[in-house]
């Protein structure tokens, strides 16, 4: 048929035409450029899951880590009490010592 006749059912084959290659460049060209973008998006969101399970891992284990800052204070403050025990038990040792020192010595403390 000639382009631009009118066919009994009114439609020309022009039109036809313009559908059929429309509905080409859809199919070869349009539809695997956006299978391509997508598949490239599946790709990208794949590794920034991959990134986010690396920065959780991460972020647990300095949770765990800085979890025994709380029990380092608690060794400290007992540490301390211990050296101002410590310190208490030299005292008296100082003391048992020169009384026992002053004994032996024979000079009896009055």
């Amino acid at each position: 048929m000639i382009p631009g006749f009118q066919e009994p059912n009114g439609v020309p084959d022009l039109v036809y035409w313009i559908w059929g290659l429309t509905l080409a460049i859809a199919i070869f060209v349009i539809l695997p450029l956006v299978a391509y973008l997508l598949n490239r998006t599946l790709l990208a969101a794949k590794h920034i899951e991959g990134y986010l399970a690396d920065m959780r891992d991460a972020g647990t284990g300095i949770a765990q880590n800085t979890s025994n800052i709380k029990a380092l204070d608690t060794t400290i403050n007992v540490a301390t009490q211990i050296l101002g025990t410590a310190d208490s038990i030299n005292q008296h040792a100082a003391t048992i010592e020169t009384t026992l020192a002053s004994r032996v010595n024979g000079n009896l403390p009055q």
